[in-house]
């Protein structure tokens, strides 16, 4: 265990964490609603530090980041526990673990470690990803530090519920992040045990920090799939700035929601459409291999700028990072 961050001492051995918007207030041995926080003895403590629970080397697209150094690889980890309860959770044999059991799984490895892993791989970036990164913040902050002196760069995989102060926390040492918008306030009361503000706090908040921000909405039919969510998501993201990225997915039945049908294709494609006649930049289909809606076109002349299927690009059409054909310069970080 090591000591956590981001907290303060209540009365009576109380701890107040201060990680994210829940600001559980955890009793002497009790822990946090993500299940990996716990008080002993007036101290709280990270049950997850080191304790690499999922470790793969994906493509970046993966992610998805289709903005950020494409056709790289990241280097991802992740350790169980999330802070909320996502009825859709495609990971939630990792993300609700501490919830049902008593142990904490995973491998044992150093921020040092994890870094020389990454750069053996030839990975241009470690992802913080698969779970909640905010829940395992002292470790995936040590990480970070690590990656940095080794010239890596760091991105997270977040759905965004975290405290002000741990997003400036971990800025400087932050390349990218992937933010989930998932609905509306009742969705997110309803189906994700949170509250939609902090997450547009968060949204906003990383993007006027420096940090390349890209958004992705899982399209649940029944439950975020209306006009008139996705044109005041489109809208909202829209308002942070036209170029940030989103990427409106397809859902597949999963862990609570086992009898919710698959989002059709024409869903996706409408969702695709509403952003762009919003006048987002980049709006891309997710869970569509071989769909138009994957690849990225010049915001200008709407030419083919890279081509993918699935998360593998086919063919990148840039000269130092514009469009051949109008000159356009194509927003992101790391373009060829």
């Amino acid at each position: 265990m090591k000591e956590a961050l981001l907290y303060e001492k209540a009365e009576g051995l109380r701890v107040k964490c201060g990680l994210c918007p829940h600001e559980c207030l955890i009793p002497d041995t009790k822990k946090g609603i993500c299940g990996v926080r716990q008080n002993w003895g007036g101290v709280l403590y990270s049950n997850v530090y080191g304790r690499v629970a999922a470790r793969n080397i994906d493509p970046i697209e993966k992610k998805p980041l289709f903005h950020f150094h494409p056709a790289s690889s990241s280097y991802s980890i992740a350790t169980v526990g999330c802070n909320l309860r996502c009825m859709h959770c495609q990971n939630f044999d990792i993300s609700q673990y501490p919830k049902h059991h008593e142990d904490i799984p995973g491998i044992e490895m150093t921020p040092g470690q994890v870094a020389a892993d990454a750069a053996e791989n030839n990975c241009a970036s470690i992802a913080y990803t698969y779970t909640e990164p905010t829940i395992f913040f002292e470790f995936a902050l040590d990480c970070a530090m690590a990656a940095k002196e080794q010239g890596i760069k760091n991105v997270f995989v977040s759905n965004g519920f975290t405290a002000r102060t741990a997003v400036e926390m971990i800025s400087p040492y932050l390349d990218a992040i992937n933010i989930d918008l998932k609905g509306d306030e009742d969705f997110y009361k309803k189906v994700e045990g949170a509250r939609l503000g902090p997450v547009l706090d968060s949204i906003s908040l990383y993007k006027g920090l420096g940090i390349w921000v890209e958004v992705t909405t899982l399209v649940i039919p029944g439950y975020n799939d209306s006009d008139d969510f996705l044109n005041w998501a489109a809208g909202f993201i829209n308002s942070v700035d036209p170029a940030i990225p989103w990427h409106v997915t397809g859902f597949y039945p999963a862990y609570q929601m086992p009898d919710v049908t698959p989002t059709p294709m024409s869903t996706l494609r409408r969702a695709r459409e509403i952003g762009l006649k919003s006048g987002l930049k980049y709006v891309y289909t997710g869970n569509l291999p071989g769909d138009d809606g994957e690849n990225t076109r010049c915001s200008s002349c709407r030419e083919l700028l890279i081509e993918r299927k699935g998360f593998f690009i086919k063919e990148i059409n840039l000269k130092s990072g514009r469009c051949p054909s109008c000159g356009q310069l194509l927003d992101g970080v790391g373009l060829p």
